[in-house]
């Protein structure tokens, strides 16, 4: 076995002499193959060392294993040599023209979206967000949303079928229909006070129209803390409304009221209007006339929805506010079909940088 080492030593010694000072790639290939691959010259030697008698192996094998260092080391030396002494092929032509680069600006819900939290976080509001597959109890029971409710008919609602690893399936299981679960979901995890916007998809069932999808997106607020009044609320969405319409005035005063409505998870509850901006005021089709835009829902915090969020009614109250995202893009840019805002159609994205 040694003397078959020391002849493929010979062997190799005189491959690497005729390899010369500056190999081309083949003739190192024929190399590698020859003496360092699987089925190579050194391989076949490893392999039989196997048969070679105990006492024997610890010398045989130091020198196997000195022949194998010797030739891989040579190797690549030898590719050292050779990728140094070669010209890389050219992969960029100087002389062609320049590409321009293409800018992918925010889509326009996100725009209105970003433009509405930047307010809000100004004021000292946190971004909340929570899962858009819910249950009952957190998007319609929690919120005190009576059990005949129609909003929990399957004309309204999406219901998704959920079977549990007992094999057990649930039928209170559904695509949210507002964020306002993320409120409960906030309540139970911190104790007040509770500042935050929450931003997210919502799912209705309803019929595809230039006007309504079935999915889209809303906002709203919370905040709960001792002897929170609505007159708090009430300067809060002031200044937003200022802040995110005032600009779209033109310079005309921003006038807004706040009519009686009624929410469930609210009490008082109230809509708020502006001016509408389209028309300064005077009247146009779309305020219908009026001069007046509805802009959001809000109220106080109903003591149920506290006490299903943990929070003790007779110690904290609050107010929370709600608005739907894409109503007030399409205002904003003038868009009159809500379908338009989802067809990734660039000719109309790229109109909003």
């Amino acid at each position: 076995m040694l003397h078959d080492i020391i002849a493929l030593r010979k062997t190799i010694e005189q491959d690497i002499e005729a390899l010369g000072s500056l190999p081309t790639r083949e003739e190192l290939e024929r190399f590698r193959l020859k003496h360092l691959v699987r089925k190579g010259t050194l391989a076949e030697l490893t392999e039989r060392l196997r048969s070679v008698p105990k006492e024997e192996k610890p010398t045989v094998g130091k020198e196997l294993n000195a022949l194998k260092s010797f030739a891989e080391t040579e190797f690549k030396r030898l590719s050292a040599i050779h990728a140094s002494h070669t010209t890389p092929t050219a992969t960029l032509d100087l002389t062609l023209p320049g590409r321009p680069w293409l800018y992918a600006p925010k889509h326009p819900i996100r725009q209105t979206l970003d433009d509405m939290l930047a307010i809000f976080q100004r004021m000292g509001f946190a971004i909340a967000e929570g899962p858009e597959i819910e249950d009952d109890k957190h998007n319609f029971e929690d919120l005190n949303f009576p059990p005949d409710h129609p909003a929990r008919d399957m004309q309204d609602t999406f219901f998704v079928e959920v079977t549990t690893p007992d094999g057990i399936k649930r039928h209170d299981v559904l695509l949210r229909t507002h964020t306002s679960p993320v409120q409960i979901r906030l309540m139970k995890a911190q104790a007040p006070p509770i500042r935050a916007v929450i931003p997210g998809r919502v799912y209705r069932n309803e019929a595809i129209s230039a006007r309504s999808l079935a999915e889209f997106h809303q906002i709203e607020g919370l905040y709960i803390d001792n002897d929170v009044s609505f007159s708090e609320l009430k300067g809060t969405l002031v200044s937003f409304a200022q802040q995110f319409y005032g600009p779209m005035l033109g310079g005309a005063a921003l006038q807004y009221r706040f009519r009686p409505s009624f929410f469930p998870f609210t009490e008082p509850s109230a809509e708020m209007d502006i001016t509408c901006f389209l028309c300064t005021g005077k009247g146009c089709r779309i305020c219908k006339y009026s001069g007046w835009l509805e802009i959001l829902g809000c109220g106080m915090v109903h003591p149920n929805v506290l006490r299903a969020g943990g929070i003790d009614p007779e110690e904290y109250s609050g107010f929370a506010w709600g608005m739907g995202i894409e109503r007030v893009t399409l205002l904003r840019t003038g868009i009159d079909d809500i379908r338009l805002l989802y067809e990734n159609d660039v000719r109309v994205l790229e109109q909003f940088v």
